[in-house]
């Protein structure tokens, strides 16, 4: 069977992909090994993602925003303090400038990708598969699957994740390291509103983020991602829900009064990684194949988005030219495009988290620093809210909100 373009993953960025290319008239065939009953099911994933409003300007674009619409919770400030000290650093976007971006549970858009896949005319999601073998010639590449089918296209695109099997194939380098951190990951309600404020409060042990969600029938909530020394983690998940909630409250200060109903804890380790490239023959890296860094930002998620509509631009303008997918200049355009970006935003976000992400009481002085700084310097403040909204940068048309 022949298609435009196989991609290898079908979570949140390939997923996304595969919808953008579908909404152009350009066909894939998704493989991806997990089960649905698994992937789907209500408490397989506790994260929440901030997407940046030009990464959902591009969800709209394509179709997903409509579905999404009122089911996340706006980020209209977000809050940074070294602890519970005075001289709070506060991103507050202009009144007539929109949200810094939006909540989404990850469960919540796991679903609605997915559904919008299966839906797709153009879309062939085959779950539960695996590329037993895949053969990347001048001429094409060659898939066969563990279901017994073999399958074509002109372009082999990675969605694979950080440890990224066809990404090693291909003998494509990575810069990687380890922070010896791991995020605690969760959420629960609180007495008071968040009044749609995310909070960055950073302590010796680590950044301890607050990311608001929607209220639902039991009130007021919020994410956390809890960064502690990789040592400490697992005494941290074992804590009962109450020693858990109070070890919280008191992080907290208490500025949302008592919490309550933790939902299930997960914890993942933080590290670093970039390739080298992330193209090669008839073959394209997208999302965390490609690059990983700190939540320090909470830009992760919002990277892969801009590799999704950079890759859909190339490709739709291709296809509109009548060049071949796979095509070496093509490719050579996305590295272009995505290398620099994804380099700046990883060493920038490696650099946050080596200042002010790190134990110690010199980080904790560098941290008040930082914060009186970019109090200080009006302009500097508007490059890291321009970095939050993800707008920086020579933008792809989907992320304007235009068609490609």
């Amino acid at each position: 069977m022949d298609t435009d373009v196989l991609i290898l993953g079908g979570g949140l960025v390939g997923a996304t992909l595969a919808v953008a290319l579908d909404v152009h008239g350009i066909s894939t065939i998704v493989i991806d090994p997990a089960d649905p009953a698994v992937t789907l099911a209500p408490g397989f994933d506790g994260r929440a993602s901030a997407v940046a409003s030009a990464s959902h300007r591009m969800l709209d674009a394509i179709g997903i925003g409509a579905t999404l619409a009122g089911q996340g919770c706006a980020i209209r400030q977000i809050r940074v303090s070294d602890g519970l000290e005075p001289g709070a650093l506060d991103f507050v976007p202009a009144a007539d400038d929109g949200a810094l971006g939006t909540m989404y549970e990850n469960k919540l858009l796991r679903r609605t990708l997915f559904d919008a896949a299966t839906a797709a005319p153009h879309v062939d999601l085959r779950m539960q598969t695996r590329a037993t073998s895949v053969d990347r010639a001048e001429s094409g590449v060659t898939a066969t699957l563990d279901s017994g089918d073999t399958v074509r296209a002109p372009l082999l695109i990675v969605a694979e994740g950080r440890n990224s099997p066809t990404r090693e194939a291909a003998g494509i380098t990575i810069a990687r390291w380890s922070y010896d951190h791991t995020a605690i990951i969760g959420a629960f309600h609180h007495e008071l509103p968040h009044n749609d404020v995310a909070y960055e409060i950073f302590y010796a042990s680590g950044p301890f983020a607050l990311l608001p969600l929607p209220d639902d029938a039991d009130g007021h909530r919020s994410a956390i991602v809890w960064t502690v020394d990789a040592k400490d983690a697992p005494g941290m998940l074992k804590l009962g829900d109450r020693a858990f909630l109070a070890e919280a409250e008191k992080s907290m200060g208490g500025f949302l009064g008592a919490l309550s109903m933790a939902t299930p804890r997960a914890s993942y380790p933080l590290g670093f990684h970039h390739a080298a490239r992330i193209t090669d023959t008839r073959l394209a890296l997208v999302g965390d194949a490609g690059h990983g860094i700190h939540p320090i930002a909470g830009q992760g998620l919002n990277l892969g988005f801009r590799d999704v509509a950079t890759l859909a631009e190339v490709l739709v303008e291709g296809k509109r030219l009548g060049l071949d997918l796979g095509d070496a200049a093509l490719l050579a355009r996305y590295q272009r495009w995505r290398g620099l970006d994804t380099f700046m935003t990883a060493a920038a976000t490696d650099t946050l988290t080596r200042l002010f992400g790190l134990p110690g009481k010199t980080a904790s002085a560098v941290r008040r620093f930082g914060i009186s700084a970019v109090n200080a310097i009006p302009p500097l403040k508007d490059r890291f809210m321009a970095e939050a909204r993800g707008e920086s940068g020579d933008l792809p048309k989907l992320l304007q909100g235009m068609t490609v």
